[in-house]
């Protein structure tokens, strides 16, 4: 003897099944009145990340020197280019600066690391930069730099060579500068060194016009 439920229970079975299949198949809505349109040109294919690590000694204590130096648009003064903070407070993560729209994405109480964002067709390089304050004695400690990009929009090996010269050049002058500063002294009038950066296809230019080595540069 048939049970009566399978009479009945199959064709909203059957229903059920067909109508999950058709919303499965069906497309993703597009973006609403006034979206802007995706798009393209920011994802590099084959990446090659390259990195640079610096350091200089101090003759002063980590605390006394972060104090000095640390503050997050203080690189207005030891690399000597104007900073401004245009979102957030000093130290809170996600402040960003004026210099290379740069984003403060991760802290300790003696060092920051900071990126800089997509820009819009312009193929995006994951630069990274990091600060740092070591304590070696209790009188003395280490400022460490540390850059992380891609440079694979570099068009051959000697072009990126130039590349990570010129960004070593330009950091190990700010190094120097904050060893200045942090043991007391003042810095003469200069300019800061080219910021590297190679010709990125399709992007304008070079990748970082007006910004310590990475996309982007001041805003506009």
């Amino acid at each position: 003897m048939r049970s009566p439920f399978s009479k009945t229970a199959l064709p909203l079975i059957l229903g059920a099944l067909c109508a999950s299949a058709v919303f499965a198949q069906a497309p993703a809505p597009g973006p609403g009145p006034g979206a802007a349109a995706p798009t393209g040109g920011v994802a590099v294919a084959n990446p090659t990340y390259t990195s640079l690590l610096m350091e200089i000694d101090v003759n002063r204590p980590a605390a006394e020197v972060w104090k000095r130096v640390g503050k997050y648009c203080d690189i207005g003064e030891w690399l000597q280019v104007p900073c401004t903070l245009t979102s957030g407070k000093d130290g809170e993560l996600g402040t960003v600066r004026s210099i290379g729209r740069e984003v403060l994405v991760g802290k300790t109480d003696l060092s920051y690391t900071y990126t800089q964002p997509v820009i819009e067709g312009r193929p995006y390089i994951l630069y990274h930069g990091t600060l740092e304050a070591r304590p070696v004695t209790t009188t003395t400690s280490k400022l460490l730099y540390s850059l992380m990009w891609d440079n694979s929009t570099c068009a051959n090996d000697a072009a990126r060579e130039q590349d990570k010269a010129q960004r070593r050049q330009m950091f190990e002058k700010a190094l120097a500068n904050m060893k200045v500063l942090a043991e007391g002294g003042s810095l003469a009038p200069g300019r800061p060194g080219a910021p590297g950066g190679c010709v990125a296809p399709g992007a304008g230019g070079p990748r970082g016009p007006g910004a310590p080595g990475g996309a982007g540069g001041p805003p506009r």
